[in-house]
């Protein structure tokens, strides 16, 4: 299993990271936009879709990423689909959480869909133009996801003692979560110093944040985020329990499937941007 998900990883990184770094900003937004069609299609399975109509709305939303790359909005979205999906995560998430693994399927299943294609749809509009604002900015948003699921997984295990959401998630703990958001804000203060030392292309998350509104709101922002990369993570699972599913799917050998791997970015890519938009 190790050796499997050693050699899976290092595909995903040979295809990755030349589209991330490359010049121009269509090869990344095309092959993300390939695994959101995938990840799309597994959320319509996980909501009890199957067959052609799992294929059809995995290949609605890679479409409706498409007609967005065509418009030009993959370089510059309207501000107003950042707080559509800061709204949808945020009251949904909440909603969400609350009812559970058994609250979820008492939801409508076209609702369930449609809330799932709205929120990976805006994830990848985030990406896109995360991507067209820098390498450094994109690399930032990355790294604040990774940093938070790092430290809340060392924080957790050695400190985690209150179960934060049993019936989803048993393994994550309140100190999990703590431990992720001090990771967070170590990891900005780091990324700060940095780039006022080093010839960057752009701004990260954290220096925009802090030269336009100062350094407690960057704090504000930072925790908020991190709180909601546990969101993501939680979601998923609890559709996936709900489903009695242990992976999203079997897509990605070793690591389950693409959902798996990107739900913590789901939410944390587009509210990102909705922090960076306000004035």
């Amino acid at each position: 299993m190790l050796k499997q998900r050693v050699i899976t990883a290092l595909v995903l990184l040979a295809v990755l990271l030349p589209a991330l770094f490359a010049p121009m900003h269509w090869p990344f937004a095309v092959l993300t936009l390939v695994a959101i069609g995938a990840a799309g299609w597994e959320w319509a399975r996980l909501n009890g879709v199957t067959g052609l109509g799992a294929v059809a709305l995995g290949t609605l939303l890679a479409a409706a990423c498409a007609a967005a790359l065509w418009a030009g909005w993959a370089v510059s979205a309207p501000v107003a689909v950042w707080w559509l999906a800061t709204l949808v995560w945020v009251l949904g998430g909440a909603w969400a959480l609350k009812g559970g693994p058994v609250g979820w399927p008492a939801l409508p299943r076209a609702l369930r869909c449609a809330l799932g294609l709205i929120a990976l749809w805006t994830a990848w509009l985030a990406l896109a133009n995360a991507k067209a604002a820098g390498i450094n900015f994109i690399l930032s948003v990355f790294c604040l996801v990774w940093a938070a699921d790092i430290a809340a997984y060392f924080g957790g295990k050695s400190f985690g003692k209150r179960k934060l959401a049993p019936t989803i998630s048993p393994g994550k703990s309140w100190e999990g979560v703590w431990s992720g958001m001090a990771g967070v804000v170590l990891l900005a203060v780091l990324w700060i110093i940095l780039d006022s030392r080093l010839d960057v292309d752009s701004a990260s998350l954290y220096s925009g944040l802090v030269e336009q509104h100062g350094p407690l709101f960057l704090a504000a922002v930072l925790l908020f985020l991190a709180a909601m990369s546990v969101v993501g993570d939680l979601v998923e699972s609890l559709v996936k329990r709900s489903a009695g599913a242990k992976d999203s799917s079997s897509l990605l050998p070793g690591h389950g499937g693409v959902l798996d791997r990107i739900d913590a970015l789901l939410p944390v890519f587009p509210l990102a941007l909705a922090m960076s938009s306000i004035p």
